[in-house]
């Protein structure tokens, strides 16, 4: 279901973005020392349901993968996503 949706990276604005409607679904980082800090993931309540936030944060985590980029999951969501998926553990710094 998620695979579906057009994930951008938006360097500039250190955000993973899908656009639907006129509506923004993000999943927002800051670098620090290296490490991929992902703050905050947001699907606007018209947008929710979808698996955009599932979308936005498993297309960030394979990025930091392909990467070798260690991350912070400081967003609760991206926290719970990696509970939920193991692939990801090693990931976290």
């Amino acid at each position: 279901m998620s695979d579906s949706f057009p994930v951008r990276h938006n360097v500039a604005a250190r955000r993973y973005e899908i656009e639907i409607d006129g509506h923004l679904a993000v999943a927002e980082y800051e670098m620090q020392d290296g490490k991929q800090v992902f703050t905050h993931t947001l699907v606007p309540e018209a947008l929710r349901g979808r698996g955009l936030a599932e979308a936005l944060v498993r297309r960030a985590l394979n990025d930091a993968q392909a990467a070798g980029r260690k991350i912070v999951p400081a967003c609760s969501y991206v926290a719970k996503f990696i509970e939920r998926h193991d692939e990801y553990a090693s990931l976290q710094a």
